[in-house]
């Protein structure tokens, strides 16, 4: 059963002339006729009654005219749905992030995206960068932005693209700010002077932890902690009680409304990347959130928006 001959048998049984509908379909007669007869054949009935100056449907007819009205409809709505999603009209992204770029980037990106493709839904989730690995890897997510590793390898199975090398600094309250400008002229924090300093810090599976610990315990020692265990906005609502200082991405720092500290060099530092899956193609609406992205970084480093310490590793 082809899609033509239900268009041919539509006709016909909407005009109840074999000729009007063949002028109806842009075809020749006969060649309606033939494809009429070849549709019978294949179900095995006759749909229409056929006599001289008059085309009436047959019980089989009547039968399959509601069905082929609901089988044509619906491939023309699949035509429309793919020629939408194909010019980003429709469609839909999942992005994963870790918090603190949920807290910084992100927001400024899909907000670009969603200006221009106000059709395509957009699907966040936060977690970790080990997890969103295992995640896009595992083809539950289109895309990522990630913090790479030390080492620089991420997992083989994705195609990866540094773009932000982001410096980590020191952020306290307005209080605790003001008590040490007491004692002297601000300068760049040290790690070491973080000793016996209690800290606020992030929960466990946080990239923000897993660096501050690193970073104290080759300076030689292990941190205190004030409070641990918080995600992204309680560690900020606890350093503004003044519970103690944390370490935070620049870009992050840059718009919570705390003292920042940066630190001597050569400083705590991040690089972010994007990601996704090395053999799977992005749909066209991930890869229209990819290069919204892009373009968001490029225009933010040329016009000098990116925040101290943030350098663009991006190509032109």
């Amino acid at each position: 059963m082809q899609l033509q001959q239900l268009r041919y048998f539509l006709a016909v049984a909407e005009t109840r002339h074999f000729t009007r509908a063949a002028e109806a379909a842009h075809v020749a007669q006969p060649s309606l006729s033939q494809q009429i007869r070849a549709l019978e054949r294949e179900l095995g009935a006759e749909l229409f009654h056929r006599t001289r100056g008059n085309i009436a449907l047959t019980d089989a007819g009547d039968a399959l005219l509601p069905l082929a009205r609901r089988i044509l409809a619906d491939t023309e709505s699949a035509r429309l749905a793919v020629q939408e999603t194909v010019q980003l009209r429709r469609g839909r992204v999942r992005l994963g992030a870790p918090p603190s770029l949920c807290t910084s980037l992100v927001p400024d990106v899909l907000r670009l995206f969603r200006d221009r493709y106000p059709g395509v839904a957009l699907v966040v989730r936060e977690g970790g960068s080990r997890d969103l690995v295992r995640t896009l890897a595992a083809g539950e997510l289109d895309v990522a932005l990630i913090i790479t590793p030390p080492s620089g390898e991420a997992a083989p199975a994705l195609a990866v693209t540094e773009l932000l090398h982001e410096e980590l600094v020191l952020v306290s309250a307005e209080a605790e700010a003001e008590a040490e400008a007491e004692a002297g002229p601000r300068r760049r924090a040290r790690v070491a002077e973080l000793r016996g300093r209690p800290l606020v810090m992030f929960r466990e599976g946080y990239d923000l932890r897993e660096a501050t610990l690193a970073a104290c315990r080759e300076a030689g020692f292990e941190p205190e902690f004030a409070v641990e265990g918080g995600e992204m906005d309680a560690v900020l609502g606890f350093v503004r009680a003044g519970l103690g200082p944390a370490v935070l991405p620049g870009m992050v720092a840059a718009r919570s409304g705390l003292v920042v500290t940066p630190f001597a060099g050569p400083g705590l530092g991040r690089t972010i990347a994007v990601a996704h899956g090395h053999e799977v193609p992005l749909t066209r609406a991930a890869a229209a959130l990819r290069e919204t992205l892009l373009s968001h970084l490029r225009g933010a480093a040329r016009d000098g928006e990116l925040p101290p310490g943030t350098r663009l590793l991006l190509g032109p």
